[in-house]
């Protein structure tokens, strides 16, 4: 589903699904210079450069609200001006140069149309679509996507997120597991990610069902890596045990924000150490099994809220973690506080490398599912292994 709109004689293209963002160049368009028309570099660039001043490069606007009085005692001395997001607050203006992803390819015989043929024919979900992820386009034409289980309707409603929210969806579909299975089996990917919205209702909040989709995986493919990118169970710990021995490769779960901005992204059910203590309870269930996380930055966190947060998760030893730019996905989510520069991110990935995680993925379109980051887990892990085997 693409909206098109033109600007400045160039077609400017917005996923609707996505909210990503691609320019197609037609061929009187300013922005070329085909033969025959007399176009220059340097009037390229001007126009180019117009048009950028015009829209906004995203470095000015945003900047978030100032903290309340009542939390103000949660701030650190070295944190004087803190910001939080707040829903309707003001935008940066335009966006940075780096946020452009291709549109996906629409074309029958693409790949990306058969990843999505295939999940429509089994009604599975994928939270690519249902989070509006802006990587869609080149996660499925590359033939991988994240599944979505326990259907498509969330019990919690954290301000970042526009995936359904009830507070009583309808129950799980128990033959999700084998269609699950067989979708992905199908799709001939030596690794794949499971994830979910939260499911409160349901007593172990979802382990069971993931643990038989985890369990058939593996009965039909044992080559293939498993990872689980879950909620906190509530913090029963219990449902964690569950999915840690139920032979999955990767447990993920994501804390998505320092500890000072939990109250103002996440549901009030979501907690900070809440979710530190699923992770740390993962590994002592399952020892070897590696654990991940992931963090949105441009809400207002500081660079020390960063790194503090890196050393609890290695304190916890989280093997993996990633950074990626918080995008609002609609009018009706939290604001973009900043656009946080890609040099930025190198800083935190080096730091992070320095803190001994053993992988770090950090960058604007980051997010904690994507296959960048899946290809290079798949061999880390399959090389540890080889190594203790020997």
């Amino acid at each position: 589903m693409l909206r098109v709109c033109s600007a400045l004689s160039a077609f400017h293209v917005l996923s609707a699904t996505q909210g990503s963002e691609a320019f197609i160049f037609p061929e009187a368009s300013p922005f070329r210079s085909p033969k025959g028309l007399g176009s220059t570099s340097s009037s390229f660039d001007a126009v180019k450069d117009s048009y950028v001043v015009e829209r906004g490069d995203g470095s000015t606007g945003g900047g978030g609200l100032p903290m309340p009085k009542s939390t103000e005692a949660s701030v650190g001395p070295d944190d004087d001006g803190a910001v939080r997001p707040k829903v309707g607050a003001d935008m940066p203006k335009g966006r940075p140069s780096w946020f452009r992803v291709p549109a996906p390819s629409q074309g029958p015989e693409s790949r990306y149309a058969r990843v999505k043929e295939s999940l429509s024919e089994l009604t599975l979900h994928t939270v690519c679509e249902e989070a509006q992820c802006p990587n869609i386009g080149e996660c499925w034409s590359g033939g991988t996507g994240t599944i979505m289980l326990l259907g498509d309707t969330c019990t919690r409603g954290c301000m970042f997120c526009a995936v359904n929210t009830a507070s009583t969806p309808p129950p799980p579909d128990p033959f999700e597991p084998f269609k699950t299975a067989d979708a992905v089996c199908s799709w001939g990917v030596d690794y794949i990610v499971l994830t979910s919205v939260d499911r409160d209702d349901i007593p172990d909040g979802g382990a069971g069902h993931f643990a038989t989709t985890v369990k058939l995986l593996k009965e039909k493919k044992p080559e293939i890596l498993v990872e689980c990118l879950v909620s906190d169970f509530q913090g029963n710990l219990g449902s964690v045990e569950t999915l840690a021995t139920s032979g999955l490769d990767v447990y993920a779960h994501n804390v998505e924000t320092v500890e000072r901005l939990q109250k103002f992204v996440r549901d009030p059910r979501a907690g900070y150490h809440q979710s530190l203590s699923t992770l740390e309870h993962a590994k002592k269930a399952k020892p070897g099994l590696y654990t991940k996380t992931s963090l949105m930055l441009g809400l207002g966190e500081t660079d020390r809220e960063v790194i503090d947060t890196m050393k609890d998760l290695r304190a916890i030893d989280v093997d993996v973690v990633t950074f990626g730019q918080y995008l609002r996905p609609t009018e009706h989510h939290l604001s973009v506080v900043e656009y946080v520069k890609p040099e930025k991110f190198e800083y935190f990935r080096e730091v992070g490398e320095k803190l001994g995680f053993k992988y770090v993925a950090s960058g604007p379109m980051v997010r904690s599912s994507y296959k960048a980051g899946e290809f290079y887990l798949e061999h880390m892990i399959k090389r540890e292994r080889a190594e203790i085997a020997e």
